[in-house]
This record gives structure tokens, sequence and C-alpha cells, in this order.
């Protein structure tokens, strides 16, 4: 569903697209281009009062560095969240389920310890989670994401929210410099262009100076193609950054802008 003049997600849009037929809604916590907050529990309410039958799955891969979340109090039937954006490895992640809607799920993979009992004639599944764990487990992973987890929440009250107005700042005092987002509450995330120069050159200038930002359409090219671009440079805060680091990006930037001249 669409966004409304301030960012966040059009209410009247969001009804008028459901319907007898909807089964399931799926959206994000947090816009990965903008930076953008939505009020996750707000739409989860307009949601219910329309078909509280309807499967609701909250991705928050990356809201989960940036904002507190309960699951319990948002009401969503998923909330999902890769290993890698919390600091932990890839190719693992956390996948939080409402146990009444986990237990009418028919499992997706069959192997070990997602069965309760085998015979030539019938198979009965474990209950939920066993059942959607088949096999041997990424037990390596799976250490090193509780190891992530925990020095994420040691860390957790350490942000400096302050960080993402001084980014924005600094940026600002570039000229050429075009930020895009909006929203009533942002954070962490800044994407820009600087105008006349390809994205893709910035990118790859900035990461010559051990810079490391992101470049592309972030696998939201309808949302980026809305924004008129092709490609947008985005520079992500974590929990590690200070205002140095800004200032080597802001410094990286203006000598890329003495390069192209």
């Amino acid at each position: 569903f669409g966004l409304d003049e301030n960012g966040d997600f059009d209410m009247n849009d969001l009804k008028s697209k459901l319907n007898e037929n909807t089964k399931v809604v799926a959206f994000s916590a947090m816009s990965n281009v903008l930076g953008t907050i939505f009020n996750v529990k707000e739409v989860i309410q307009q949601i219910r009062s329309y078909n509280k039958d309807i499967i609701i799955v909250v991705d928050g891969a990356q809201a989960i560095v940036h904002e507190r979340q309960d699951v319990k109090d948002l009401d969503c039937d998923f909330f999902v969240f890769s290993g890698h954006k919390i600091y932990g490895p890839s190719g693992i992640g956390v996948l939080y389920g409402k146990y009444d809607v986990l237990s009418k799920l028919p499992p997706y993979q069959f192997g070990g310890d997602m069965v309760k009992n085998v015979t030539i004639e019938k198979t009965t599944y474990a209950n939920p989670p066993s059942r959607f764990e088949a096999g041997t487990p990424p037990i390596a992973e799976a250490v090193g994401l509780k190891v992530a987890i925990d020095y994420f929440e040691e860390n957790f009250e350490n942000q400096n929210h302050n960080l993402f107005n001084y980014l924005e700042k600094s940026l600002l005092q570039i000229d050429g410099i075009k930020i895009f987002g909006f929203g009533k509450k942002r954070n962490a995330i800044r994407s820009f262009i600087i105008e006349g120069i390809n994205s893709n050159d910035v990118g790859t200038l900035l990461a010559e100076q051990n810079i490391a930002i992101r470049v592309g359409h972030h696998c939201a090219e309808p949302l980026v193609n809305y924004l008129g671009q092709k490609s947008v440079v985005r520079a992500s805060l974590g929990i590690y950054n200070d205002e140095k680091d800004i200032d080597k990006l802001i410094k990286g930037l203006v000598k890329i802008k003495g390069l192209f001249k």
C-alpha cells in the first residue's frame, strides 16, 4: 500500500486494498531506503478491525537494530529479521510466529527431528517449532547469532540518536546533494545522490577511501523509481558509529566532487 504526504502508510489506501480475498498482509516496520519508521501497531489494528483472520507478517530486518520490538504488544502473527542485520552471521535469521498459527502450518521441509512418529503407513509431525527445523540445524550460525544478540542487547542503549541529525545537517552542507526521506519518525538511514555524478561512481570512490556505504535500489526498485532515480547512495548508522565517521564520509564526498569538476 502507498504512502501519505508525511511518508507514513496511507491508511485509506490500505483499507481500499483489503477485501474478502485478502489472506495475508506483509509490510516493513522501517524503510531501508527512506529511514521512515512506521506505526506498525496502528497498521495492525486497522487490519484486525477489517478482518481478524488476516495473517499479518512484519518485516523487522531494518527496524530491529533501531527500535525495541514487542511482538506481543504489536499483535502480529509473524515477525522476521535476518541475522546479519543485527551484527550476526549471514545465512540465519529469526522467525517469530504465534503458536496457534504455526500449529496450523504444514512443514515445508522433511528430515530428522521434524517428525513425531514414522511408520510405513503414516507420519505425524512434531509440534512447532520443531516441525519446521528438519535435519541438522546451522549450529555455528545459531551460536554466532546468540552472541551477536547478547552483544547488541548490551550496547543498544549506547546508540547516539543525535547522529542521524548530525549526518543530515552535514550532508546538506555539500552543494549538489539531494537527500531522499520523509516521514514523521525517521532514523539511521540517509539516502541521497550527488547531482551530476553517477551513484555507482560515488560508491566506488568512497570504498577506495575505506568508507563503506551502499549503492543501488536496495531491493526496493519501485520505491527508488518513485523517487525518480535509478540508483541512490545510502549511508546507514550503526551502534559503532560516531561523528568522526560522518566527518570522514563528508570529507570523502567533497573529494569526489572535486575529482568530477
